[in-house]
């Protein structure tokens, strides 16, 4: 259970910008994100060492989602074949507002550049977590996605280390987690027309499922995370910073010394008009093959490909529907971003 804080803490990450990285910089930092990761579970993150700004990161979804760079039928072309049968894409690529979802998004999603071992399911898995990615006929729009990816996968892979060592572990501990890792960068978009003013929450309460997620919000804001208290603690946009938390599967690696904490996102407006959203989630991912466990040895674990393809089943973007949402045409002066 998260303690009762009342603010996230904003933990700098000018260490990993040092051409050498000063030890006693970073036991310093491992220090701090296990003492955040002990009580919040959230955190800001600043002084980042990618090269995208805000800016460069919303652009993405401005030109995917509002600037009709892509039309409805070249989005259909990138659905998931949840949504579009004549698809072969059943994991990565788009999907299409939910109707009657109180988490009510669109989103496209990418994995890993490079080819990956087909992992093989116990279960009769509709969905390919190894597929390649799909994308539109843009280049310049797929260079700076798999830029992004890259760079926020070596972030990941960064703070893994810290906290191995925070665990008592070698650094290199999370390295087999790292070996055909599947994680996902998801670009969302909450439709400000797709809402009502009675509409108060789009992303209802959840912790996340998987082992850590770094997350860039805009600044329409609206995230909230659960103290222990019972109260929603407001998470606002901080220019140039990344949201990050852990998720079960961290929690359950660290024998329940890190808190997976509720979160929720609560609906903006501007007057009686709901405001368009974009968030940018990027979720570390094991290999499907990785088996996860706690470090205290005292459980079975779980095989990652198994345990997402369970959770999955109960996640909005993956239940089809009988005819999907057109993409929302919007008017400018409704939705527009502070």
């Amino acid at each position: 259970m998260a303690t009762s804080f009342s603010a996230l803490p904003i933990i700098s990450l000018s260490a990993l910008l040092e051409p050498n990285h000063s030890s006693a910089a970073l036991a310093e930092l491992s220090s701090q994100l296990d003492k955040t990761f002990s009580t919040t579970g959230f955190a800001y993150l600043v002084d980042l060492p990618l090269s995208h700004n805000h800016d460069d990161i919303f652009g993405l979804c401005e030109d995917f989602f509002i600037n009709s760079k892509y039309p409805d039928d070249e989005k259909r072309k990138l659905a998931k074949q949840t949504f579009f049968k004549e698809n072969k894409n059943t994991y990565r690529g788009y999907f299409p507002p939910q109707p009657g979802s109180d988490n009510l998004k669109e989103g496209f999603e990418i994995g890993p550049s490079s080819a990956l071992p087909k992992f093989t399911y116990k279960s009769s898995a509709k969905l390919n977590l190894t597929e390649g990615n799909v994308w539109p006929s843009d280049a310049s729009f797929r260079q700076r996605c798999e830029s992004l990816y890259d760079q926020l996968q070596t972030l990941a892979s960064s703070l893994l280390s810290l906290l191995a060592v925070a665990l008592g572990k070698d650094a290199t501990f999370f390295d087999s987690y790292l070996s055909h890792s599947i994680s996902t960068l998801r670009l969302l978009h909450y439709p400000a027309a797709s809402r009502t003013s009675s509409q108060k929450i789009i992303c209802t309460p959840h912790t996340d499922s998987g082992i850590l997620t770094l997350l860039h919000q805009d600044p329409t804001g609206g995230l909230e995370v659960l103290n222990s208290s019972g109260e929603w603690i407001a998470a606002p946009y901080v220019p140039g910073s990344v949201v990050v938390n852990i998720g079960d599967l961290m929690a359950r690696v660290s024998n329940g010394r890190y808190v997976a904490t509720t979160h929720r996102v609560r609906a903006t407006t501007e007057g009686a008009i709901a405001k368009k959203r974009f968030s940018v989630p990027f979720f570390f991912e094991p290999g499907p093959a990785c088996v996860v466990r706690s470090i205290a040895g005292n459980d079975a674990g779980v095989v990652y490909g198994e345990h997402v393809l369970e959770k999955m089943s109960g996640w909005v973007e993956f239940q089809p529907v009988s005819e999907p949402a057109p993409v929302i045409q919007q008017t400018p002066e409704l939705i527009a971003v502070n």
